[in-house]
């Protein structure tokens, strides 16, 4: 029970100094984190009798039974100490933005002699230009191939100055698609200056591009070199037809990011525009649940990590929301990134109002467009426990499916969804430990069932929350099986298997007794029939990825002399083993770490594959 009078009294006893308060529930869980620039101001307001909380607040503060703080020296340690600890323990009520080690981004490296532009998925500090995050991956490869495609750059997987002349020009550079440094005819320097124009291109500065193009377009006119010439002429032609694609909203000075946030008691969205040279050039829509909070400190924490993940942060960042006292502070922290001064402001009047107007739209029909799927989703769930009989609607549902090559690698796999979506995040793989020596799927899954629960009970992070529904990759007997293993462990929660037809495709949903056809249903038909592809999909892509790394493991390893580490070395250098048998003495004998007689062991090992 909570004692309101106990949290008051503790929290007027905190500091007036910067620092980070960390709420907790009955069962000492993490539910929320925030920081303030004076602590004992800011925790004291969520327990006064007179404080004005909107809604999804009050529902934090009746969940809080204690809480910690962490002081800081200044408001922006605070700021990136509240962003570390969102991170680490994902709170119910925060802001959740996605973790940018998840997220794609191309990467150009460009102190390499020959730079390439890359996509990848976590963002190090090792030197190189980092565009995104994107939303999707589709995203970053769009904007890769419009790369490769108006600046010539190669997109092969060779590596210059290494394979200069090692083999004959691909198709790319006879269609004049690419700039071929494989034929030597390109220097380094030559190349990392096209790449320098590529980065300005991603950072949006058209101008910046078209003008230093245009100089070496005239310079080699002038020295009547007009092949060359003509070389930066289509350059230019072909940038100007993908820049007309992005709309124009404003002067050619303007550089913005646009905010906007809609919200109302279902969901809430914030929309962001890129706007550079006055045209936009991007943007991105993030949803929030009714728990998630949106006051002016938590808008702030979410403008913060969002350019932490990005790094690149214009002059001028524009909101249509009100951050009260946290502005100043947000923009001194945004300075830190951008290592120059960065405003943040509410525009009230004219074109640039009229931006943020167009941003709150946008943000006002992504909220609307996922209210509609939301309700369709929960209409189908309505549905799905009307067919089965159960007392709750199912927000929760739990999948497992267990595959195998033979007696090896025997993986059950979980695959969750909540509200009718699929959480990647929550999925988990279990490899066989008490089963390993036979093929036995109901053993199997009874073994990966109970270790589930088990991990449940002792609280563990990322299976403490129980589904309302459990659904088997199988039939009556594994829905006998699983329900057994629950009873044991005096767990109730409704099991039922996906049964397939002789077409492999899911035709009932069973109990012990009974089946229940979904045939007619035809939405509930899609929703258990996605849920049955994405546990089998995840499972086998799971255990194939184990066998693999075994295969190649146990391969290698038979090699007289070649151990563990040694064939990581052999594997990296040469990145699989079909590159490997294929390999000369003499490339092998490149491997760092790898002696002669290590060499000519690896070589005569494989030289029945290359017919020796």
């Amino acid at each position: 029970m909570q004692d309101i009078e106990y949290l008051l009294e503790k929290a007027l006893k905190l500091p007036l100094s910067p620092g980070v308060y960390i709420m907790r529930d009955e069962k000492r869980k993490v539910i929320y984190v925030g920081k303030s620039r004076a602590l004992k101001n800011r925790v004291s307001q969520y327990f006064r009798k007179n404080s004005k909380h909107d809604t999804k607040t009050v529902m934090m503060v009746s969940k809080v039974r204690d809480f910690d703080y962490i002081m800081t020296d200044t408001e922006n340690e605070a700021l990136a100490l509240e962003s570390q600890l969102i991170k680490q323990y994902t709170p119910k009520y925060n802001i959740k933005l996605k973790d940018g080690k998840n997220m794609p981004y191309i990467r150009i490296q460009l102190n390499d002699d020959y730079p390439k532009a890359e996509v990848v998925y976590a963002r190090k500090s090792d030197g190189a230009k980092y565009f995104g995050p994107y939303s999707t991956i589709s995203a970053a490869y769009g904007v890769l191939k419009t790369v490769h495609k108006t600046f010539k750059v190669h997109s092969c997987g060779r590596v210059f100055p290494r394979d200069i002349g090692k083999e004959r020009p691909c198709l790319y550079c006879q269609i004049n698609d690419c700039v071929a440094p494989c034929t030597g005819n390109v220097t380094s320097d030559e190349y990392r200056e096209i790449y320098k124009q590529i980065v300005l291109f991603l950072r949006g500065s058209f101008s910046e591009v078209k003008k230093k193009l245009t100089e070496r377009m005239e310079y080699f006119a002038d020295e009547l070199m007009f092949e060359a010439a003509a070389v930066y002429r289509d350059r230019i032609e072909a940038l100007a037809k993908v820049w007309q694609r992005h709309k124009i909203v404003g002067s050619p000075d303007w550089e913005h990011d646009v905010f906007a946030l809609y919200t109302d008691d279902a969901v809430s969205c914030i929309a962001v525009f890129f706007v550079r040279e006055g045209r936009i050039i991007g943007s991105e829509n993030y949803i929030f649940t009714p728990d998630e909070l949106l006051n002016a400190t938590d808008l702030q924490s979410f403008l913060y990590n969002f350019y932490s993940k990005r790094g690149d942060v214009p002059r001028e960042v524009l909101i249509n929301f009100d951050l009260g006292g946290e502005r100043s502070a947000l923009e001194e922290a945004l300075g830190v990134i951008a290592e120059r001064k960065v405003v943040v402001r509410t525009p009230e009047r004219g074109e640039i109002k009229k931006l943020c107007d167009m941003v709150y739209e946008n943000a006002s029909r992504h909220a609307y467009q996922y209210k509609e799927g939301r309700e369709a989703d929960e209409a189908v769930l309505v549905k799905l426990a009307q067919l089965l009989g159960l007392e709750v609607v199912p927000e929760r549902i739990e999948c497992f499916d267990v595959s195998n090559y033979g007696k090896e690698n025997i993986t059950a796999g979980m695959v969750v969804a909540e509200e009718g979506r699929l959480k990647k995040s929550e999925y988990r793989l279990f490899k066989m430990k008490n089963v390993s020596d036979k093929q036995d799927d109901y053993a199997s899954m009874a073994e990966a069932v109970t270790r589930r629960f088990e991990r449940a009970k002792q609280a563990d992070e990322g299976f403490d929350k129980l589904p309302d529904l459990i659904l088997l990759d199988g039939g009556k007997g594994h829905v006998s099986v699983i329900k057994e293993v629950l009873k044991k462990m005096m767990i109730d929660i409704p099991v039922f298997g996906m049964a397939k037809d002789d077409y492999h495709k899911t035709r009932t949903l069973c109990s012990e007794d009974e089946e229940i056809s979904i045939a007619k249903e035809k939405q509930v038909y899609m929703l258990i029939y996605k849920f049955q592809e994405e546990v089998h999909r995840f499972t086998v892509s799971k255990m194939r990825s184990s066998k693999e790394k075994s295969l190649k493991k146990s391969v290698l390893e038979e090699i007289d002399g070649i151990g563990t580490e040694k064939a990581k070395k052999i594997l990296a250098h040469f990145k699989s083993l079909s590159v490997l048998k294929k390999a000369s003495l003499e490339e092998i004998r490149a491997v760092k770490g790898i002696s002669e007689k290590n060499a000519e062991n690896v070589f005569n090992y494989f030289s029945d594959d290359r017919g020796e």
